[in-house]
């Protein structure tokens, strides 16, 4: 059956008019009999709250307090008691051996020996002595060549106690040694009088070419 042959219907148009009546009928009877207004008397009374309160719960039990630890006390101390005092017996000293050291001898007084003589004085130098004899220096040939034309020596003599020259000691010459070996020769054959004691002397010996 389709859609429109519903709607076309006769007996469900019949239902709902049917139902339709019903509900006037019945909202006709409430006002009638008053129930609306007890119901609109029931809506208007005030509406009673309570509030309920938290229940409080009982505070909790204090904790026990801590148990306290006994710690054991010590046991007292031992009393110290000394020994008995034992005398004692020392031995009977043996003899004292006494042990005497020799001295050691001194020593002999440390003497320092005497000093030692002080040398002889130098013999004082002679100047200007006189010859007696002996050979003159010359002038000498490697001088020459040389081209050599003066020169001036300082000759110191050593001379025993007879007057003879033992040694010639050339102390300063000039010019340097051009004529040394020549005043060595030539003085050590110079003789002096004897004096008995030595001594020593001191010349000078002047050289020149033109001479």
């Amino acid at each position: 059956m389709d859609y429109a042959q519903q709607q076309r219907n006769p007996t469900r148009h019949t239902i709902g008019l049917m139902v339709v009546i019903l509900v006037h009928v019945l909202v006709i009877y409430a006002l009638v009999t008053g129930l609306a207004r007890k119901a609109v008397q029931v809506i208007k009374k005030p509406l009673e709250t309570s509030i309920i309160e938290e229940l409080k719960l009982p505070p909790p039990p204090p904790p026990p307090p801590p148990k306290k630890l006994e710690i054991p006390k010590p046991p007292p101390p031992e009393t110290y008691i000394p020994p008995p005092d034992i005398p004692v017996t020392s031995a009977p000293a043996g003899p004292t051996i006494t042990v005497t050291t020799p001295k050691p001898p001194e020593a002999p007084p440390v003497v320092a020996p005497p000093p030692p003589p002080p040398p002889p004085p130098k013999p004082a130098i002679r100047r200007g002595i006189q010859r007696i004899g002996g050979d003159n220096p010359e002038f000498p040939k490697a001088a020459i060549r040389a081209g050599v034309e003066k020169g001036h020596v300082v000759a110191r003599l050593n001379i025993d106690e007879n007057g003879n020259v033992t040694e010639v000691v050339i102390v300063s010459s000039e010019p340097s040694r051009h004529f040394d070996k020549e005043v060595i020769s030539a003085l050590r054959t110079w003789k002096f009088r004897a004096e008995g004691e030595k001594y020593v002397g001191e010349v000078e010996i002047n050289f020149s070419l033109k001479d």
